[in-house]
């Protein structure tokens, strides 16, 4: 079981039902969300600047790719910039509603993206995930 994780991603629905799959697959003790990108880096920011304790961060985020505000990729690009670097240790998982085969070339130039899955998320993916993690 993971400590924390983090889903980015603008519909509440899903959301809800990453939180509520997860939950009952044991996946995560703890799940943090974001409604985009920029609400994403601004937690990194946030939790960065937490003096006198060792940072606790999330070991995966799930990560829609269109979203306002801040979409995936832009996310990608900036969370993968030196200025982010205490974070590489951080995985990717890609969730999309289209499985573009332009989409699944580029997430591989991110060494931190780890898979490609298509939305919803199953307890099935969570299992592939954990053994892919381990």
């Amino acid at each position: 079981m993971l400590d924390q994780i983090l889903c980015i991603d603008d519909d509440p629905i899903t959301l809800m039902l990453c939180k509520k799959v997860i939950v009952k697959s044991s996946f995560s003790n703890e799940i943090i969300t974001a409604q985009n990108g920029e609400e994403a880096l601004s937690y990194f920011n946030t939790i960065r600047h937490v003096k006198d304790k060792p940072i606790e961060h999330p070991q995966l985020i799930f990560l829609d790719l269109n979203m306002p505000v801040m979409g995936g990729w832009e996310f990608l690009d900036y969370f993968n910039s030196p200025e982010f670097s205490e974070f590489k240790t951080i995985k990717v998982v890609v969730l999309s509603s289209t499985i573009d085969p332009e989409d699944l070339e580029k997430a591989k130039q991110y060494p931190m993206v780890i898979d490609f899955l298509s939305k919803p998320i199953t307890r099935s993916m969570l299992e592939y995930l954990n053994n892919k993690m381990e």
